[in-house]
């Protein structure tokens, strides 16, 4: 009987991550959607109070999107990888392909604040032209 505890156990651990999995991802993919349709103000709603702080306006937000990060500007497609917690903190695999069909993938950070999930930092990882 107690090997069927222990799946049990593990599966109970792994619940909170996945009860989060929808809204951040649901995060993430609104900022995308926002940048497709060049809203700047509506892709910095989803940024956290950190990095509102340090860019100051939606304005230099998007200018230092669409410099560093073309692919997440300007994606031709977009697949949620693993929600994983890494020392404490919530990152959020994202598969994108970019407009010349090169893959990418980056690491969310998530941060939940008074009004819901919040983008925290993004990383390019290294390996990236994953070839679609």
């Amino acid at each position: 009987m107690r090997l069927f505890l222990v799946p049990a156990f593990c599966l109970a651990l792994a619940l909170p991550a996945t009860a989060q999995e929808a809204p951040i991802q649901g995060t993430i993919q609104g900022q995308i959607t926002a940048f497709l349709a060049d809203d700047l103000t509506g892709a910095f709603t989803f940024a956290s109070p950190n990095i509102k702080t340090i860019f100051g306006s939606s304005d230099n937000f998007g200018l230092m999107v669409q410099k560093a990060y073309p692919m997440v500007y300007r994606p031709s497609a977009v697949q949620m990888g693993d929600l994983r917690e890494v020392a404490g903190a919530l990152w959020q695999r994202v598969y994108v392909t970019d407009a010349e069909g090169r893959g990418h993938a980056l690491d969310y950070q998530m941060i939940e604040t008074d009004e819901g999930w919040k983008i925290n930092a993004v990383q390019l990882l290294p390996g990236n032209d994953l070839g679609a």
